[in-house]
């Protein structure tokens, strides 16, 4: 039965590459490939047991066969036109249980590849401009059309935290990932149905949905500081990082370089007046939270939280509270002391909380 199924294995992988590239397919890399399987599944024979392709048209995505454990596919995700359309097809392809593996060259090691090689006064300008040409222009809304059109979409410049928030996004959950020269392997499961989200966070104003009063969902409106995608990608932090003290995320990659300096400075906060001008948040009030965040919170605090507006100035910035434990109680406090005298309340948290940012200079993150 095992010399059958490696015979198919054999089969396949011409199918998909070509006799010409076999070898390809058994030098350093997929070695490191299979090595990399093996030590995440917890089984010696596990990568064997893969169909590794090398494609990225959905036409070629014929329905997993069931003695299948996952597929390999060394194509990378830049040069896919539509990436999600892509991963939405492998997704209906396999039943939930199988695995998936998909390459990407991330922007940093594209950075690093594009440093490397060419002389200093040649790479940074290069990069400059490749970074305008495959990273901008691909996401902004003017030029975007133009660009899949002159490049179908091959090559552009895709994000870490990107990939695995369109896998999450596309039904898997991501497992591990590798780095094999310039390019990253990433390691995921089929859990659950695609999202098929239309409208993910990736302009530079991003709209994401928050709880608020009465428990109902709006869309709260930032300028972005994050990663494309990396809203899906929150429990995954979550479950690798943890939180630090402030209760933001401990060492959160989804985080841009520029993205940094808008949080201190609050920037990114700004287009939140248009949640205030629509009275879906008032000025002084609880954070709005997604949902991941919410459902952190005791049950009888997310009771509470859902009887007032979220607003633009919380109450962390009163008390300064350090663990996650601590701004829940400086929630609560404010909630009830609200509920008692609620203009007297605001005025109080909003001069104290004004004081902390402007005098002491103190920040959530």
């Amino acid at each position: 039965m095992e010399a059958a199924q490696n015979s198919i294995a054999q089969l396949d992988i011409e199918r998909s590459v070509g006799i010409g590239n076999r070898t390809d397919l058994y030098g350093v890399a997929d070695q490191s490939i299979k090595a990399f399987i093996n030590r995440e599944l917890g089984d010696a024979n596990a990568a064997e047991s893969f169909i590794w392709r090398q494609t990225n048209h959905q036409r070629d995505l014929y329905p997993l066969k069931e003695e299948w454990t996952g597929v390999v596919h060394l194509a990378r995700i830049n040069d896919i036109r539509r990436v999600n359309k892509f991963l939405e097809q492998v997704n209906r392809n396999m039943p939930n249980g199988k695995w998936l593996v998909v390459c990407v060259e991330t922007k940093d090691s594209r950075r690093t590849r594009i440093l490397n090689k060419f002389p200093r006064y040649i790479s940074r300008p290069y990069y400059g401009l490749d970074f305008i040409l495959k990273r901008v222009l691909p996401k902004w809304k003017p030029t975007r059309k133009i660009y899949f059109w002159i490049t179908k979409g091959r090559n552009r410049v895709i994000s870490y935290t990107e990939a695995i928030g369109r896998l999450f996004s596309c039904g898997f959950e991501v497992k591990n990932s590798v780095r094999i020269g310039y390019n990253t392997y990433i390691l995921a499961k089929k859990v659950e149905e695609p999202a098929y989200d239309m409208q993910p966070t990736y302009g530079a104003l991003v709209r994401l949905n928050r709880v608020g009063k009465g428990g109902e969902r709006f869309t709260v409106y930032k300028l972005r500081t994050m990663h494309p995608y990396s809203e899906y990608a929150q429990e995954y932090v979550y479950e690798n990082n943890d939180l630090e003290d402030g209760g933001k995320l401990k060492d959160d990659f989804r985080v841009t370089g520029w993205g940094k300096i808008f949080r201190e400075l609050w920037i990114d906060e700004l287009p939140m007046f248009i949640n205030w001008f629509k009275r879906e948040m008032k000025l002084v009030g609880v954070r709005p939270l997604s949902s991941h965040y919410f459902n952190l919170y005791p049950e009888d605090m997310q009771v509470l939280r859902t009887t007032v507006k979220p607003g633009l100035v919380p109450p962390f910035y009163a008390d300064m509270p350090e663990s996650f434990e601590e701004i829940v109680e400086s929630e609560r406090r404010y909630i009830n002391a609200y509920h008692d005298k609620p203009i007297r309340t605001d005025i109080r948290y909003f001069f104290k909380a004004m004081y902390n940012i402007l005098i002491k200079r103190e920040r959530s993150a």
